[in-house]
């Protein structure tokens, strides 16, 4: 036993495990129970994950951490009474991965379990909670994110051209990536862009690192290729084809028009394929130069893929989507054999208002400037804060545009009197400001720990954690610090379900709402509780237990930031 205490290293906890290992006690192994014990023959009995679920809200964990209803417990017993020897089966749970359990009744609502939470605070907290930061697993693929609106029609597009929906393409790819990356895929961008062009300096603006090459750098060797195969496939139609047919750039190409044309019968290659979700209207379409191009970008995104074959997610706009699935059409048509996804974005309204990306950019940034000198006069100025003006308009931008579902049109505010707030539960500069209170928390601690009013932090194995009581710290433990690594699962787990055709629907806006929710909760808890309490030695064990949490949180904040490529601000 004590070979095994010392080489076993416990499982992270995780909030999947636990709903599945309390459907299961609960449930028990009822292909073991005879038909004639149980009750009604035709009674369904739910999958164990179904049988419960996580509290959430403030007003409920008080009492309960998990909730089987009472519809359910119908379901499974006889006027809904849990039998003793199931109840102490839930009561005794264990598990890798799973939370302990303190406590259980029967009430008017369900079963209701309550964990131990001093021991689950140990379990995340005292030695660091790094696990609980990165997802549950790793993945391997290569994904090729590709969006449209930077490929050149035929000229390279600038932020004046550039739409606030394909701009909304832009932000929701660069995340894609960053969530992707660290799931473990091999993640490329596509396309290429000019190393000097006005699109890399106005996407470095808001923190986008996309790749370049040489402004006199060409990619012609693999347009000729792309070229040749489209001439020889087996879905190119012979030239003395005539009639109307719907060109590469989705107009109708007239009798006799461009007769020696090379067209592609698109709906041939999604059929005979077997692909499924594509337009069935795709049609015949003819295959212009900008089209090659684009085909020639994905190819060279590819080329350096370590796996066979790679997934492309197209990330599009909604208008762009029929031009994009024609694309997606003619790369498979000149022998790539990549798995093509379609992630399609809702329209981006400004009623009252026309903008281009370069234009609401500019807004936003001098709508933060202002409201940053009202707030804090005449220190705005220098470097230091051009750099978190920069970063907190970024922010603004990337909460707007990617907290509503990816397929949901975005409204935008654009009325130049209407001004970005500093505070307030509200996007971007909110949980920007929140994350930098961590920062400012912690400077405050070390500058005491100088002056000797406080010890340095000790190790977590000597605090006692039974002192974190109050409501807020296991609801910022329970609903932030131990699921977070589940919810960087979901986009991986997402992109590799098989079926359900060209479209994927990924939950992108979760980390936005997720950060914002975060934010809500740590401000609630933050205005109520004084962390750094009197320098007095029998008030450091909660203060310490607390830092703990609070550093968890610091660390939360900086990993979820960086999955929309946003840097922490470290003091406001």
């Amino acid at each position: 036993m004590m070979e095994n205490n010392v080489t076993e290293e416990p499982s992270p906890l995780r909030i999947t495990p636990t709903v599945r290992a309390l459907g299961s006690a609960l449930r028990g192994k009822r292909e073991n129970v005879p038909e004639s014990s149980r009750g009604n023959s035709n009674r369904i009995f739910p999958e164990p994950e179904k049988l419960w679920f996580k509290e959430s809200s403030a007003k409920n964990l008080r009492n309960r951490d998990f909730l089987s209803p009472s519809t359910m417990l119908n379901t499974l017993y006889a006027d809904g009474q849990v039998p003793p020897a199931v109840m102490s089966r839930v009561l005794s749970l264990r598990g890798s991965g799973v939370l302990p359990v303190a406590a259980g009744e029967v009430m008017d609502e369900g079963l209701r379990v309550r964990v131990d939470r001093a021991a689950a605070f140990r379990a995340v907290l005292a030695g660091g909670a790094t696990e609980y930061l990165m997802p549950s697993s790793k993945k391997q693929g290569c994904v090729v994110l590709n969006c449209p609106a930077l490929h050149s029609k035929p000229n390279t597009p600038t932020p004046d051209t550039l739409t606030l929906g394909q701009l909304r393409t832009v932000l929701l790819a660069d995340h894609m990536g960053a969530l992707l990356r660290r799931q473990g895929f091999e993640v490329t961008y596509c396309p290429t862009l000019p190393e000097d062009s006005d699109i890399i300096t106005f996407l470095r603006a808001l923190g986008i690192d996309w790749p370049t090459a040489p402004a006199n750098w060409t990619n012609e060797e693999r347009e000729e290729k792309i070229q040749e195969a489209l001439e020889n496939c087996t879905y190119k139609e012979r030239e003395t084809e005539r009639g109307r047919r719907t060109s590469g750039g989705g107009r109708k190409v007239e009798d006799g028009e461009n007769e020696r044309a090379l067209r592609i019968n698109l709906k041939r290659v999604f059929q005979e394929e077997g692909l499924l979700g594509y337009d069935p209207s795709l049609g015949t379409c003819t295959v212009h130069r900008d089209s090659v191009s684009h085909l020639a970008q994905l190819d060279l995104a590819t080329a350096d893929c370590t796996v066979a074959t790679a997934t492309a997610l197209h990330v599009t706009s909604c208008q762009d989507e029929f031009r994009q699935q024609q694309i997606a059409m003619l790369w498979r048509a000149s022998g790539a054999m990549h798995t093509q996804r379609h992630l399609v974005c809702g329209p981006v309204k400004t009623p009252g208002s026309h903008l281009t990306a370069a234009q609401y950019l500019q807004l936003r940034r001098g709508q933060m400037k202002e409201a940053s000198e009202m707030k804090y006069g005449d220190q705005v100025e220098g470097q230091t804060w051009d750099d978190i003006i920069r970063v907190m308009t970024s922010a603004t931008v990337r909460f707007e545009l990617l907290s509503t579902v990816h397929t949901s049109p975005v409204t935008l505010d654009v009325q130049r009197e209407g001004g970005v707030s500093t505070k307030g539960p509200r996007g971007g500069v909110f949980v920007m400001y929140n994350c930098a209170r961590l920062h400012t928390l912690f400077d405050s601690y070390e500058r005491g720990v100088e002056k000797g009013l406080y010890p340095e932090i000790p190790e977590g194995s000597q605090l006692d954690f039974s002192a974190l009581k109050e409501e807020g710290e296991w609801l910022l433990l329970f609903n932030y610090v131990i699921p977070f690594s589940e919810l960087l699962d979901q986009s991986g787990q997402a992109l590799d379900s098989e079926g359900g055709g060209a479209r994927v629907n990924i939950k992108t806006e979760q980390i936005c709402k997720f950060l914002v929710s975060l934010s809500k909760d740590f401000s609630s808890y933050y205005n109520r509780v004084h962390v750094l309490g009197e320098p007095l030695p029998h008030l450091f064990n909660q203060m310490f237990c607390r830092l703990y949490l609070l550093r968890a949180l610091r660390e939360l904040y900086h990993s979820a930031l960086d999955t929309l490529t946003l840097p922490p601000i470290r003091q406001l």
